[in-house]
Formats: C-alpha cells, structure tokens, sequence
C-alpha cells in the first residue's frame, strides 16, 4: 500500500489529547480527509469523503459559535 499522506493540522486538545488532519490520496486515485484522534496510546481514525468533512466541519463551527 503506497498511499500518499499529507499533515494538513495539528491540534492539542484538553486533557493530553490531539487531533490531527491529513489528505490521503490513495492508489486508487480517491482522496479523502483523515481525522485521527490520539488519546494517551489509543488512537482512532476516520476517513471522511468532502461532503462529510464539510458537514463535520459546518456541525463543529455552529457548536462552538454556541459556547
């Protein structure tokens, strides 16, 4: 698997976690937005096609207008 991935942000988030953003370009030619989330050794990844990054993106800027 020679899937190209591209750090777009890094960001520290409260109690010791982080979120990092990055484009993969797989071999197939399809590009999508990865979310990883690190928390402590745990680590989870989701892979988002545009029209889901932009909603997620939309959903977590209204929130945050909100507090």
């Amino acid at each position: 698997m020679n899937d190209k991935l591209t750090d777009l942000a890094e960001i520290d988030l409260p109690y010791r976690r982080k979120a990092i953003l990055r484009r993969v370009e797989f071999d197939g030619g399809l590009t999508m937005v990865r979310l990883v989330l690190r928390e402590g050794t745990r680590i989870t990844q989701v892979d988002l096609d545009a029209e889901t990054a932009t909603a997620l993106a939309d959903a977590m800027t209204a929130a945050a207008r909100d507090l």
